[in-house]
């Protein structure tokens, strides 16, 4: 049956989320995560919408991607199609053909997880390998300990806090507080939490925003952040710490989160925080626009 490449709609894209929620297991390699959908809401909605794709077969969704950039794609498929090479082979033209809508011409990349089909027949098309990143996990089997700081949760009201402390964190002037907003119409929002860490003069420490796909299934950390203020206080390893026991509550199994390998200080604190490292990975880049 032919595979169809979608944009979804709204309804789509719930459908779409819905399948990455199913597709996640702690046995599962770093892919993408519902969670990395709802943190690109923070955009707005329709422009969310705008850079999802879909492959369907009879209906079924097989494979979903988000452009992360104009350059950079981020996909898995489902668990039963890893080795499927109809579409194996479909995603390698949708990837390399810019008339189909993926990607554009020159230098681009994709992030898929590891075990694929694809990533032979990308080899095979002289895809090459870009830099490396840390796949970091935490079991949530046992009970998370406590954090040791003052915890709150980030609502709407505090939409300010989560924006200052990530434009400090990112040396950035992108995060508003307008963030907070779009990310809460993203769909299972209500599976998500937002924490806060605040000293004793009320000023905002730390965020992070934590994503479960449901009961059973890992979370994901997108994203964490320290004010620039408020490094060296253990706040990085205290606000993941606390994420993670949000997600324990919410029925998480594991919590997982990838950063690159040359993120030395960030792997250090998400160590700390009890997450061990996994094997490296990396995206796979054209460096030029080949023609299949």
């Amino acid at each position: 049956m032919t595979i169809v490449l979608s944009t979804p709609t709204a309804d789509g894209a719930r459908e779409a989320m819905a399948a990455l929620r199913e597709w996640q297991h702690d046995e599962a390699p770093m892919q993408l995560h519902p969670g990395d959908i709802g943190w690109n809401y923070r955009f707005g909605t329709a422009e969310t919408h705008a850079v999802l794709r879909t492959w369907s077969r009879d209906g079924h969704i097989l494979a979903v991607a988000m452009q992360d950039s104009p350059t950079l794609v981020r996909m898995t498929v489902a668990p039963d199609a890893f080795h499927d090479e109809d579409l194996a082979r479909q995603l390698v033209q949708d990837f390399s053909l810019p008339e189909r809508g993926v990607l554009p011409e020159g230098t681009v990349s994709v992030e898929a997880p590891q075990g694929l089909l694809l990533h032979d027949l990308l080899t095979q098309e002289g895809w090459d390998v870009d830099n490396p990143w840390t796949p970091l996990f935490r079991d949530l089997a046992e009970p998370v300990e406590d954090p040791g700081v003052r915890i709150e949760e980030i609502g709407l009201e505090q939409a300010q806090d989560f924006a200052d402390v990530l434009r400090s964190a990112f040396n950035s002037t992108r995060p508003t507080r307008e963030y907070r907003h779009r990310m809460s119409a993203a769909p299972f929002y209500a599976d998500a939490r937002c924490l806060g860490i605040y000293d004793d003069q009320g000023n905002p420490g730390a965020v992070v925003t934590v994503w479960s796909a449901g009961p059973g299934k890992p979370g994901l950390v997108e994203p964490m952040g320290v004010h620039a203020e408020h490094r060296g206080h253990g706040y990085g390893r205290a606000i993941t710490v606390a994420g993670a026991a949000a997600l324990r509550e919410l029925g998480s199994s594991s919590v997982r989160v990838c950063t690159p390998s040359s993120n030395v200080g960030g792997i250090a604190t998400y160590r700390a925080a009890g997450f061990t490292e996994r094997p490296q990975i990396a995206d796979r880049i054209r460096r030029t626009c080949l023609t299949p």
